[in-house]
């Protein structure tokens, strides 16, 4: 890379990327004389400080802003999701940070994932959902959440397995937090 040229389409493409109308616009945005803009531009000076912040405040592809080469929008935006991480310890269920995935990875037709942590798995779970199916779920009995198998039974009666013992309620004589969509075993060594 040559920091001595580019700085004029890379001012260019700044505006563009902020989707200001004006160099102008830019300089008060950050917060550098019009001057200052103004020798860059005309030297061809590449501002590679300029181009780091416009890359992570838009989102817009650094290859894009550098060499004006590539899709303007970043691929790994369009690539990626950050899902929350809650952990469940002690039938609660806490959030505890997030993780990064690959969208190819993840199940489809997910509404609103989240990740489920309890000892060394975690699950990928869906807390959005159109109704109760066999399969594995996230509950919460008498305010303590737990991770369960229910299966439906006539009568919008269930069977809950996996704790202790099993038994059967109604849909709502439980909280269902979300369905377990897919699982992800850790082993430690």
């Amino acid at each position: 890379m040559n920091l001595e040229k580019g700085g004029r389409g890379a001012i260019e493409r700044m505006v563009e990327a902020y989707e200001f109308k004006t160099r102008q616009a830019l300089c008060d945005h950050l917060g550098i004389s019009k001057s200052t803009l103004a020798t860059r531009y005309m030297r061809d000076s590449f501002p590679a400080e300029w181009v780091i912040q416009c890359a992570l405040e838009t989102g817009v592809s650094l290859k894009w802003l550098t060499y004006g080469q590539g899709h303007k929008e970043s691929s790994q935006k369009e690539n990626i999701i950050e899902l929350e991480k809650h952990v469940l310890t002690g039938g609660k269920l806490q959030v505890k940070g997030s993780y990064i995935f690959d969208k190819e990875f993840l199940p489809e037709n997910l509404k609103k994932p989240i990740v489920v942590a309890e000892d060394n798995s975690e699950f990928i779970c869906d807390i959005e959902y159109e109704d109760v199916r066999d399969g594995k779920w996230v509950v919460s009995i008498d305010g303590e959440v737990a991770i369960r198998d229910l299966t439906r039974l006539p009568g919008r009666r269930l069977s809950v397995e996996g704790g202790h013992s099993s038994f059967e309620c109604k849909i709502d004589e439980i909280d269902i937090i979300g369905k377990i969509r897919s699982a992800i075993q850790n082993y430690q060594s």
